[in-house]
């Protein structure tokens, strides 16, 4: 179902644009020189999954192996055939996805000036139900630089099933759609390299290429150096941090628990710390590899509480990584637990038991050490952990609000410390959770040539005959024409994991390193920052101006690579 250009953009006439917007309008976002004229195919040595290797290679015969590709520059390109190209955005939204698309966009057009892009609407849904529409110039240039994902919008729909992929099969024959572009996070690439390898065994003349998206930043490895939005989003929420340490600061009266989104790992919550040295941050992986309780956490939250107060310092800010109650070692035995009990083919034991009786039921399936946790937890968190999974079968773990269980925790262990005459301070909580305000801001310089670069280099990959791969831009504290070219095969980043109840083929996740540069930096500080108050105040996202001001990578890149650049 084609949907009309004057019903999707009939709005675009309307749009008011703010000055920044219109200036921004105007960035030319910067390409790596390997991308920039003729591009020459340089293949590495034949890859092999991160983990698992026979299960992987016999569910990918057709794409496991496949060699690292990097770009140079070649002689002055010359036209090929017009090729026609579909686009997909999957998952939550990124800053710098539009950046990706208007990238593509220009990469096809380059290859030949009569090639086309297809958009398919809010997400693989809109493939699968054969939604879209043609991208022209004049739709992408009003979305160059700009935040969200609303040129096409987004969705979670999981591609897993051969229905999916014989009925969107039909839509790509009808539009003579020769590569499909998925832009999304660990899931929706996995998704993609399932997409490829049927396509691939049915020899149905398809490339699929995947685009590393997440804010998350867990979507990373030896070749794909960080996931677009990472830069972004995490500016944005040390903004915000650092407006409510300078008003801490000036209250001088409220501790403030700060939940940031980051459901896998502590990717975001560790960058916000570089970034703005509050008092407290807590690393979900740390808490994991000590085997940390959650009366541990409390316990060390509220010592720094006692400590500070005893100078007289009844404030502060305190880091939470969205994902934390899930590293907790117990809880993490009994999540896993819930998940099996809860998956599609067991919640059903659990239909028309209401609500006030639940918590009872589900703990009457739980082994006795897995029971007495779920038991513990506070009435309200323990049936936030027994609501319905999200698409891949994991606990929703934005909804249980880590922050206020905290606080809630920590105050009753200053109460008892105060009994005991070991804490003497007023204790004033205030909770705030930053997610969805750092996922559609526009994109930093980073973001908005990273993105770019992603978006031209996919189609340099569909150029090439490529299948299977993923867009892969690196040497990223370079400046960005020093930045490499290439792709590297999906099926290299995989191993096997249980979802939903079953083992499949999935993305490794990229946990923070405790042995890493990034970690390391905190550790040295952080007993500094918890007694005295260092904050850092980085203000807004810079757009204008000196290059060591707007061109910043973030710290965790800069501290992975080595590089002092932005690292103060």
């Amino acid at each position: 179902m084609r949907k009309n250009k004057s019903t999707l953009y009939s709005n675009i006439e309307l749009m008011k644009k703010s000055v920044l917007q219109q200036a921004r309008a105007a960035y030319q976002p910067k390409l790596p020189v390997a991308l920039t004229g003729g591009v020459k195919v340089v293949e590495g040595e034949p890859t092999q999954s991160v983990a698992d290797q026979e299960a992987i290679k016999a569910l990918f015969p057709n794409t496991y192996g496949l060699p690292v590709i990097k770009f140079e520059k070649d002689a002055p390109s010359r036209q090929s055939k017009p090729v026609n190209v579909g686009v997909i955005l999957s998952g939550g939204q990124a800053p710098g996805g539009h950046n990706v698309i208007s990238g593509l966009f220009d990469g096809i057009k380059k290859i030949n000036r009569d090639s086309r892009l297809y958009g398919f609407l809010m997400g693989p849904g809109g493939f699968v139900d054969h939604k879209y529409v043609e991208l022209t110039a004049e739709i992408i240039d009003d979305y160059r630089n700009t935040g969200g994902f609303d040129i096409i919008g987004s969705g979670r729909t999981k591609l897993e099933a051969v229905e999916q992929f014989d009925k969107g099969l039909k839509i790509l024959r009808e539009l003579d759609i020769k590569a499909l572009v998925i832009i999304g996070g660990d899931d929706s690439n996995t998704n993609a390299a399932v997409l490829a390898e049927y396509y691939k065994k049915i020899d149905a003349g398809v490339q699929v290429i995947g685009c590393p998206k997440t804010i998350d930043g867990d979507l990373k490895n030896e070749v794909i150096e960080t996931s677009f939005g990472f830069d972004t989003a995490t500016k944005v929420y040390s903004e915000l941090i650092g407006n409510i340490q300078r008003d801490c600061n000036s209250a001088k009266k409220y501790w403030h628990f700060i939940k940031l989104m980051g459901r896998s790992a502590s990717h975001i919550a560790l960058e916000c710390a570089l970034q703005t040295q509050p008092n407290i941050c807590i690393v979900s992986e740390e808490v994991e590899a000590n085997r940390q309780t959650l009366n541990d956490i409390v316990n060390y939250i509220a010592d720094i509480v006692a400590a500070r107060a005893a100078k007289g310092d009844n404030f502060g800010t305190i880091l939470i990584p969205e994902g934390l109650i899930e590293f907790i070692p117990a809880i993490k035995a009994l999540i896993a637990q819930l998940n099996d009990e809860l998956s599609d083919s067991k919640k059903s034991q659990f239909d028309g038991i209401a609500l006030a009786d639940l918590r009872e039921a589900i703990a009457k399936k739980l082994t006795p050490e897995n029971a007495e946790a779920y038991l513990s937890l506070p009435e309200k968190v323990a049936l936030q952990l027994s609501l319905d999974r999200d698409p891949h079968g994991n606990v929703q773990v934005s909804l249980i609000e880590t922050e206020k269980l905290l606080s809630e925790l920590v105050g009753r262990r200053l109460a008892e410390m105060r009994k005991e005459g070991k804490y003497v301070g007023k204790f004033s909580p205030q909770h705030h959770f930053f997610g969805y305000e750092g996922r559609c801001a526009d994109p930093s310089n980073f973001d908005a040539d990273y993105c770019y670069a992603l978006g031209y280099n996919a189609a340099c990959l569909v150029n090439a005959g490529l299948t299977g791969y993923m867009s892969s831009v690196r040497n990223l504290t370079a400046a960005a024409v020093q930045w490499t070219a290439g792709g590297i095969p999906i099926t290299m980043m995989m191993n096997m994991e249980v979802r939903n109840g079953a083992n499949k083929p999935v993305i490794q996740k990229a946990l923070v390193k405790l042995d890493g540069a990034p970690f390391l930096r905190f550790a040295q500080k952080r007993d500094e920052w918890a007694m005295n108050t260092c904050y850092m105040y980085p203000g807004p996202i810079q757009y204008f101006g000196p290059s060591d001001v707007c061109d910043q990578t973030s710290k965790t890149l800069a501290l992975e690579q080595d590089n002092p650049y932005t690292v103060k």
